[in-house]
């Protein structure tokens, strides 16, 4: 308990003068307050959401940006693909997928590349549009695969930009002829196995071949028996191989629509030849005189009584 004393000391601090008043207050218990909550004042400028809402995206502006550095082309997004990477060579948009194991042609390529790889895999055929979303490859290399078919449209979407195309040591012994048209390209063709027909030198007569690959071109076991081994260009400049298959069918055709076209014109040149030489010799003879028949005497008496 507490004395006396600290009563009156504790009372004494109690109570105190206000200097304004003038008035002795009895101190009570302390008891805290606090101010009223009010809601926060709002500051917010009138317009600058709707500004900022107007504003594009750093997302979109990036897109615009890479869209006017690339003449409109927009990069695909970077796929990671096992053994493949991307590299620039010489200032040109490379994609490398050398030796990979790939066993088809990979998707998720950069539509901005210029130079694509794709050797020494295990590549068995090139399907229809395989590259048609690459807008700008000017260089396809397709070479130490396993390469046994190509379709007709494998590089169709190509016929603007492709200019070096390698199918060199693969399997292909026969390339149809529609998979190259409209293509303005260098291909290398050798160390194939090529069959040595009407349909490979009807193609060698629309590519150009990549300078020194020519006599790479060798007839393989499909080939006649006589041309097995053989260079095929060296053949091909002696000997005309569309007389029989499928050019050398349309080949004949047109032969025997020639011969055929040429005998009705023999006929119809010798038939006027005959013509007007038969109306020469008509002009020719001489004309016969009608024979004057002699007046009777019984008559020309007759004729005068008449008269």
């Amino acid at each position: 308990m507490r004395s006396s004393r600290d009563r009156q000391v504790f009372q004494g601090k109690g109570q105190g003068k206000f200097p304004h008043h003038g008035r002795r207050y009895q101190a009570g218990p302390l008891v805290p307050t606090w101010p009223t909550w009010q809601p926060p004042r709002s500051y917010s400028t009138p317009g600058l959401c709707q500004s900022v809402a107007m504003l594009p995206s750093a997302g979109h502006l990036l897109s615009l940006l890479l869209v006017i550095g690339t003449g409109g082309v927009v990069p695909s997004p970077r796929v990671a693909l096992q053994g493949c990477y991307v590299a620039e060579e010489a200032g040109e948009q490379t994609f490398r997928c050398s030796q990979a194991g790939l066993s088809t042609v990979p998707t998720g390529i950069p539509n901005d590349t210029r130079k694509l790889y794709l050797d020494a895999n295990r590549l068995a055929s090139v399907p229809a549009g395989a590259f048609q979303h690459l807008p700008v490859l000017e260089e396809l290399d397709l070479s130490h695969n396993v390469l046994a078919h190509l379709s007709g449209a494998a590089f169709q979407g190509l016929e603007g930009t492709l200019r070096h195309l390698d199918l060199s040591a693969n399997q292909l012994a026969s390339v149809p002829l529609e998979a190259f048209v409209g293509l303005q390209i260098q291909v290398n063709l050798s160390a194939n196995p090529w069959r040595c027909d009407c349909a490979l030198q009807e193609l060698l007569r629309r590519v150009r071949l990549a300078p020194g690959t020519g006599t790479g071109i060798v007839c393989g076991p499909g080939a006649r028996p006589d041309l097995v081994g053989q260079e095929f260009l060296a053949l091909a400049g002696e000997e005309e191989l569309c007389g029989t298959g499928r050019g050398g069918a349309r080949r004949s055709t047109d032969v025997a629509l020639l011969v055929t076209m040429g005998g009705w014109l023999v006929l119809v040149v010798t038939y006027l030849a005959h013509y007007v030489w038969q109306n020469r010799e008509e002009t020719r003879r001489p004309l016969k005189q009608a024979p004057v028949l002699p007046v009777r005497s019984e008559d020309s008496s007759t004729l005068s009584t008449v008269v």
